[in-house]
């Protein structure tokens, strides 16, 4: 099991080691620098880490790349602001009083529709995994800082060492592929790993069924 300690394979050395990427010039690093906003996401994404480390999850669920509206504000993959603040998140992460901020201008941006769908789904079927993604920046549109795009291929395989990292220091058996950007990005480090719809444009469903049948086949026993 990993560490949260400042050694080189705690957790905060995996921030800063993502902290200190250069993005190019159509990606941005919500982690980096002395910004306040920056600053606060670096710290939630330590107390997610932290509190994940400690349910000792089995199974990582890859996803393609953070959102507009979801980590590229929060700093948690897979979140918005409205769950930071959330007293009621089905697996007790989130809420008053973990430690979570809100970074300036956070309360302005819509709630990301897929971070709803992936815990409306999990909670559904009581599987908490570890959430990171393919692409750990946030790529956007070319001089449209506050939208989404696909991740390139050299982003995605400039990504793998992020995830890989990951899945070591919490000791993952199973990577979950989430989507064909998750797909590919394992298949490129060498690894095979199950394959599921990703949630997002109406793929709530088939994401559901698939974890539901990789589950029933015992890949987070």
């Amino acid at each position: 099991m990993g560490s949260t300690g400042d050694g080189p394979g705690s957790i905060e050395a995996f921030v800063a080691r993502l902290a200190a990427v250069a993005a190019g010039p159509d990606s941005t690093n919500f982690l980096a620098g002395p910004d306040p906003g920056n600053a606060g996401r670096r710290s939630n994404l330590e107390l997610y880490l932290q509190e994940m480390l400690e349910r000792a999850p089995k199974v990582l669920l890859l996803g393609e790349a953070p959102g507009y509206r979801g980590m590229r504000v929060s700093g948690v993959p897979f979140t918005n602001t409205a769950m930071l603040r959330s007293p009621d998140h089905p697996f007790g992460l989130f809420g008053p009083g973990k430690g979570y901020v809100l970074p300036d201008g956070s309360g302005t941006v819509a709630a990301e529709p897929t971070a709803t769908v992936m815990w409306q789904v999990l909670a559904d079927l009581d599987f908490l995994p570890l959430l990171w993604s393919s692409y750990p920046l946030h790529p956007h549109q070319p001089g449209r800082p506050w939208s989404n795009r696909t991740p390139t291929a050299a982003e995605v395989s400039a990504g793998a060492p992020f995830w890989l990292a990951l899945a070591q220091l919490f000791s993952i058996q199973t990577v979950i592929a989430v989507g064909n950007v998750a797909g590919r990005s394992v298949r490129a480090s060498g690894r095979s790993a199950p394959q599921v719809r990703h949630p997002a444009h109406g793929g709530k469903a088939r994401f559901r069924l698939g974890l539901e049948e990789l589950l029933a086949a015992g890949i987070n026993d």
